[in-house]
C-alpha cells in the first residue's frame, strides 16, 4: 500500500511534470525581421502607392501597426537597444556606428534577448546583418545565438573595388584615397564562407530568406527566437535580377518589393508549420530612411542619421493571429527597448536583476486591451552620446532650438508652438535635465555600462584578401 506522504510527493511530481509540459506548450516563438534603413513611408500600410508590398498588407490587415515605435538614427545603436532592452546609449556608447576591425563591441557581459530565450529553452538563430562588433568576443555566437548567418556589418563596409560602394549596375567610385575598408565577409557561426562581392549582393535576400525558412522547419516542434534583420534596403541597392527593374521606383524600390517577398515567404513557413497561432513576429526598420538612396519618410520630417521623427520613428508591424487584433492601429509610444522584456515575459521568463532595463512589457499594447496605455511617461532622443529631443505625452522638444511640437496634432514637425506653450517647454526641460546623473545629456554619463574592448582587433578578411587565422572555412569536410 503506497505510503500517504509517497502519494502526495507523486501527486506533486506529476503536477511539476504537466507544468513544464504545459508551459513548454505554450511557449510563443518570436521571430523579429529588421530591414536596414527601411522608411516610415516606404510600404503599403503606412501610406506608400508605389512600391508593391502585398505581402507587409496582408500582414497589417492581420495584425497590428505601432505607429509610434522608435529605434535610433543610425544602425549600430538602434540594433543594441533591441538586444539589451535599453538605451542605445546606455549599452552602446558610441557617437556613431562600428566599422570592419573596430576593438570595441556590445560587451560580451551585456545580457541580450537571446540569451533570455535560450534559458527558456528556447533554439535561438540570428540570420542577416549583426553590426555590434565584428571580433569574436562580439560575434552573435557569443550572445546567445545557437545559430548564425550573415553580414557582421553593414553592406556598404567593403573596399570599392568589390562594389560595396556604388549600386548595382553603377561604375565604380573613382579617387578613393588610402586603403580604405578590408573585404566583406559572410559568416556562418564563427566561420568565414566568402569574400561579398556584387552577384553575393545580389543573392542576398533569398540567402537569408531560405536559411530563415530552414530554421523555422528545424525548430518547428521547440519554442524559437528567429532574428533576421535584413541587409536590405540599405545602400548599395542590389536587388535580385528577380526583382531588377520591375519596380515603379528604381532600384531601391526594387529593393523594398523583393524585402516584402522575403516576408511572405517567411510567414507562410509559419503557416506551413501551422504556427500561426503561437507566433509572434515583429515587422520593423532599424531607422529612418536614407532620402538620398530613395526612402520616403513622409509624413514624417527628416531621415536617417537625424532625431526628426523620420531618423527615429520606424514603419512597424505586429502579427501574432487569434492574440493581436486584426487590422488595427495604435500610436501608444513603442521601441526598440520593449522586444526584450516583452519577449521574456511571454516565455515566462524573468529580467535581469542586475542591471537597468529601460524598455517595457508591452503586451497590452500589442493585445490591443482597452485600458493600454503607452508605458513611456517621457522619451528621450538621443543621437549618438548626445541628447537631443524629448517627449512626454504629445510634445516634443527639440533642446538645442527650443522648438515645441505637439506630434498628436503636428505629426511632420512642422509647426512650432513654443511661444504659445511656455509651461511645456519648461517641463520638458526638467525632463531632460533629469538624465544628467544617468546617461547624460552629452559625453558617457555615469549611467552607461562599458563597451567591450579587446586587445590586436583585426578585420576577418585582411586588406589582402586572406581570412583571419582560425575563421577559415574546414577544408576537411
Amino acid at each position: 500500500m503506497i505510503s500517504r506522504s509517497l502519494k502526495g510527493f507523486v501527486a506533486v511530481l506529476i503536477s511539476l511534470t504537466w507544468g513544464n509540459i504545459l508551459e513548454a506548450a505554450q511557449s510563443p516563438n518570436f521571430i523579429v525581421i529588421n530591414i536596414d534603413d527601411l522608411g516610415y513611408g516606404d510600404i503599403g500600410p503606412y501610406g506608400n502607392k508605389v512600391n508593391r508590398t502585398p505581402n507587409l498588407d496582408r500582414m497589417a490587415k492581420e495584425g497590428r501597426k505601432l505607429a509610434s515605435h522608435y529605434a535610433a538614427p543610425v544602425c549600430s545603436p538602434s540594433r543594441a537597444s533591441l538586444m539589451t532592452g535599453s538605451y542605445p546609449k546606455r549599452a552602446l556608447s558610441i557617437p556613431h556606428v562600428l566599422f570592419p576591425g573596430n576593438d570595441v563591441g556590445l560587451h560580451p557581459d551585456e545580457i541580450t534577448v537571446a540569451e533570455l530565450l535560450k534559458k527558456q529553452g528556447y533554439a535561438t538563430g540570428m540570420v542577416g546583418k549583426w553590426h555590434l562588433g565584428d571580433q569574436p568576443e562580439f560575434l552573435p555566437t557569443r550572445q546567445g545565438f545557437d545559430d548564425y548567418y550573415g553580414l557582421p556589418y553593414s553592406n556598404d563596409m567593403g573596399p570599392a573595388a568589390d562594389g560595396v560602394k556604388s549600386n548595382l549596375g553603377r561604375p565604380l567610385p573613382k579617387n578613393r584615397k588610402g586603403k580604405g575598408q578590408p573585404p566583406l565577409p559572410l559568416l556562418r557561426n564563427e566561420t568565414v564562407l566568402q569574400r561579398v562581392l556584387p552577384k553575393d549582393q545580389q543573392a542576398l535576400v533569398e540567402r537569408y530568406t531560405e536559411e530563415a525558412v530552414s530554421f523555422i522547419r528545424d525548430h518547428h516542434e521547440e519554442p524559437f527566437f528567429l532574428y533576421m534583420p535584413h541587409s536590405a534596403v540599405h545602400f548599395p541597392l542590389y536587388p535580385s535580377e528577380r526583382f531588377r527593374g520591375k519596380s515603379a521606383h528604381g532600384l531601391f524600390g526594387d529593393w523594398v518589393e523583393e524585402v516584402d517577398w522575403s516576408v511572405g515567404q517567411v510567414l507562410d513557413a509559419v503557416r506551413e508549420m501551422d504556427l500561426q497561432d503561437n507566433t509572434l513576429v515583429i515587422f520593423t526598420s532599424d531607422n529612418g530612411g536614407q532620402i538620398r538612396h530613395g526612402a520616403v519618410n513622409k509624413p514624417l520630417r527628416g531621415g536617417k542619421g537625424s532625431t526628426w521623427e523620420g531618423g527615429i520613428r520606424v514603419p512597424t508591424i505586429a502579427w501574432w493571429p487569434g492574440k493581436i487584433p486584426a487590422n488595427t492601429e495604435t500610436f501608444a509610444i513603442t521601441s526598440m527597448m520593449d522586444i526584450l522584456p516583452t519577449f521574456t515575459k511571454l516565455a515566462g521568463g524573468e529580467l535581469p536583476p542586475n542591471r537597468k532595463i529601460d524598455g517595457h512589457n508591452i503586451r497590452p499594447i500589442l493585445f490591443g486591451q482597452e485600458d493600454a496605455e503607452t508605458p513611456y511617461e517621457e522619451f528621450y532622443y538621443f543621437r549618438g552620446l548626445n541628447l537631443q529631443a524629448v517627449r512626454s505625452g504629445p510634445w516634443k522638444l527639440i533642446l538645442k532650438s527650443g522648438e515645441l511640437y505637439n506630434l498628436d496634432a503636428d505629426i511632420s514637425e512642422s509647426n512650432n508652438v513654443a511661444k504659445a506653450n511656455p509651461y511645456v517647454v519648461k517641463l520638458l526641460r526638467d525632463i531632460a535635465a533629469k538624465t544628467k546623473d544617468d546617461l547624460g545629456t552629452e559625453g558617457v554619463g555615469p549611467g552607461c555600462r562599458p563597451l567591450g574592448r579587446v586587445k590586436n582587433a583585426r578585420p576577418l578578411i585582411n586588406y589582402d584578401g586572406k581570412v583571419r587565422p582560425g575563421f577559415e572555412p574546414d577544408q576537411s569536410e
